[in-house]
């Protein structure tokens, strides 16, 4: 009998679905070469088994100012614990690529500190490790590529049975079998009895989100599928002045009901902490889409995720049974989702598309237009259950996913160019860079018809938004405020965008009263204790968490006197986008947080209202006697806003004031800066 390949592990840690994107990129080439892959969420993964696994892949992204994406941050402290062994992990071998962006000061950080820490335990590297770059005219694919090349080159080196036939080899169209993921059961919706149709309400707005985002397959891991509450917009308030360039927001949303714990008749969150939004999609996109696609908008659907494990050797389709309904092998047949979420209760095509796939926002995956495999597919009546089974056949034909739909010759040939190496970097022009939404390619390509099954795979997921919060729950109970900036912009041809969920969330009206979805989580800035000095440093947006650490910091003086503040904002014009005037002010008078009496102060730059660009570093420095003397009184420092040269810049500058007001040389000053990160007396939250 003929020996299958060894399996090949590959770990992936993303924030935003990139590294998802590239992991199954990296496992789909493997198995086009005849190395059976693997492809999981390293929170998936027990950390503890390590040491047992021959040969590991990581794709990790890098998300702020270095920071390890929330699916990793369990896995990373395990590595780092002391009492690990430096030989722990002899004898495994690895590889890294990480995804980052070169304009950002800790690039690709996470995938650097990552290798050394794997490399320090006593692993040996197979390949050194890769580093994509957003920055790149192809993105990350363009380290991508060449990185896969020669990890393939040097896997089979280290051991042949990964790859039986060589590196180079890829297995014939007659031979490789390319299953999709999924198993899809329709129901005949006069014979089903529905759920939804004895729940009302807020109580089926739950149900179906719940429920349609159990079945989704772009899950980001960190995020449970039941929202934590509902809220409702009670405030919509230009913060900005109408004209000037950009649409800055001020929301205020209350709690309806809580989804997870339906006693908790409250909201419970902490400054310093994300809301996490999912936003409703254009209604006439929706309609478009599935008006596009020929879809069944009451079509009711179950869908159930396979197993990746799937032997792609095997030329039988094998299942089991139970009940009336036949799964394939990899599937759990179960009752109820690991939330409560009742498994075998189906939901209607539409509801399932606007919840959970993001088909007018997000630019479609590579893979949209990559060489693939198409099985056959056999439709199975099952009359007892009144379903509908697609299953499948060991009869493939080479296509490429879209290509394969399209009808009109050019299009065809477009899409195979797509494709191909030698069109990568028009591709990347074409889709990433224009940000093409799925609905947009497909109408592109109008005589492309694709089965429902392949759209679930191929379309990107729909993300929840994530945003600072803007308020204390001492100040505000029961609700959470946010300060937005509602996003535009031009691509290279002149084409305008939007931001998904911030021009839904402007478009609100607090009279409609629509029910928010909302997920909340820790952010980057812990909440200092009331003994803590601050220093805030948030120029524009960035100041939203700080409004809430002084309303805090206002209610924890009602208890006693607090520690003092002082924030640096700063703006475009006064007139135009000085955010919270009145609320800083107010609070820097009459013994307030921000006021000098206290031993604080409030300092604003004005970037554009003089001939010379001012900003909060400029106000940093003029300020440094007044900085040094917080710091030496047990200051931490907070920093939040844009992640493009503002982080760094505040940096700098506080380099320049140690370095000045403590007498120190500069390389001194670095030290002492990193001592205080290593103290969590520095914090960065930024986003881009």
């Amino acid at each position: 009998m003929e020996k299958k390949p060894a399996m090949l592990l590959i770990l992936y840690a993303t924030q935003t679905g990139n590294a998802l994107d590239a992991a199954e990129r990296i496992g789909r080439d493997a198995e086009r070469r005849g190395c059976a892959a693997s492809v999981s969420s390293i929170d998936d993964f027990d950390a503890s088994s390590l040491p047992h696994r021959d040969t590991v892949i990581f794709v990790v992204s890098t998300t702020g100012q270095g920071d390890t994406p929330d699916s990793m941050k369990l896995f990373w402290k395990y590595l780092l614990q002391r009492n690990i062994a430096k030989n722990w992990l002899e004898g495994v071998h690895y590889a890294v690529f990480g995804l980052g962006d070169s304009g950002y000061q800790k690039y690709n950080f996470v995938a650097k500190k990552l290798d050394r820490r794997i490399s320090d335990l006593g692993a040996t590297a197979i390949v050194e490790r890769g580093l994509g770059d957003d920055q790149h005219p192809s993105g990350y694919e363009g380290a991508l590529d060449p990185w896969m090349s020669s990890l393939w080159i040097m896997l089979y080196q280290i051991n042949p049975k990964f790859f039986p036939n060589g590196p180079d080899f890829v297995i014939s169209d007659t031979t490789l079998i390319d299953r999709p993921k999924f198993q899809i059961t329709y129901l005949e919706t006069d014979k089903v009895d529905l759920q939804s149709s004895s729940a009302t309400g807020l109580d089926c707005v739950q149900m179906q989100t719940g429920r349609a985002r159990s079945m989704s397959p772009g899950k980001v891991s960190h995020i449970k599928n039941i929202p934590d509450c509902f809220l409702k917009m009670i405030k919509n308030q230009p913060l900005s002045r109408t004209g000037c360039g950009k649409d800055v927001r001020h929301f205020e949303l209350e709690f309806v009901s809580a989804c997870a714990l339906p006693s908790v008749q409250t909201i419970q969150y902490g400054v310093g902490d994300v809301l996490e939004v999912l936003p409703d999609q254009d209604p006439s996109a929706v309609d478009a889409f599935l008006q596009r696609c020929n879809l069944n908008p009451e079509s009711l659907i179950i869908h159930i995720a396979l197993s990746r494990n799937v032997d792609i050797f095997s030329s039988l389709t094998v299942t089991y049974s139970t009940g009336n309904v036949v799964h394939p092998i990899g599937i759990e047949s179960h009752h109820r989702d690991a939330e409560g979420n009742d498994s075998k209760v189906p939901i209607k095509l539409k509801t399932f598309v606007e919840l959970t796939m993001d088909i007018a926002s997000a630019s479609p995956r590579r893979y949209f237009f990559e060489a693939r495999m198409l099985p056959v597919l056999i439709v199975v009546v099952l009359p007892q259950a009144c379903a509908i089974l697609l299953s499948y056949t060991d009869n493939p034909f080479l296509i490429q996913v879209m290509s394969v739909f399209a009808t009109a010759e050019h299009e065809k040939e477009r899409l195979q160019y797509f494709a191909s190496p030698e069109g990568r970097d028009d591709l990347y022009q074409y889709n990433q860079k224009e940000r093409r939404t799925v609905l947009e390619v497909l109408e592109d390509f109008p005589s492309v018809q694709m089965p429902f099954e392949w759209l679930v795979q191929l379309v990107p997921p729909l993300k929840t938004r994530a945003f600072s919060i803007s308020s204390s729950p001492s100040a505000h109970p029961n609700q959470v405020h946010l300060t937005v900036n509602v996003v535009s912009w031009t691509t290279p041809f002149k084409r305008k965008r939007t931001g998904l969920c911030s021009t839904w969330l402007a478009g609100l009206d607090p009279q409609d009263g629509v029910c928010i979805p909302a997920w909340f989580r820790k952010g980057s800035l812990p909440p200092p204790p009331a003994s803590i000095p601050l220093v805030l440093v948030g120029p524009g947006t960035g100041c939203a968490p700080f409004r809430g650490f002084v309303e805090e910091r206002a209610a924890q003086d009602l208890s006693g006197a607090a520690a003092p503040i002082m924030l640096f904002f700063g703006c475009r014009n006064e007139e135009n986008d000085f955010l919270y005037k009145d609320f800083w002010l107010s609070h820097a008078q009459n013994a307030g947080p921000l006021s000098i009496a206290r031993g604080g102060g409030f300092f604003v730059a004005f970037s554009r209202d003089q001939p010379q660009k001012v900003y909060v570093q400029h106000k940093m420095r003029e300020q440094s006697e007044r900085v040094w003397d917080l710091i030496l009184e047990g200051a931490s420092i907070y920093v939040a806003g844009s992640s493009t040269k503002m982080p760094s810049d505040v940096m700098s500058a506080l380099e320049e004031i140690i370095s000045k007001e403590a007498g120190v040389s500069r390389e001194t000053a670095v030290l002492q800066l990193r001592r205080l990160e290593k103290e969590g007396r520095y914090h960065v939250e930024a986003w881009s």
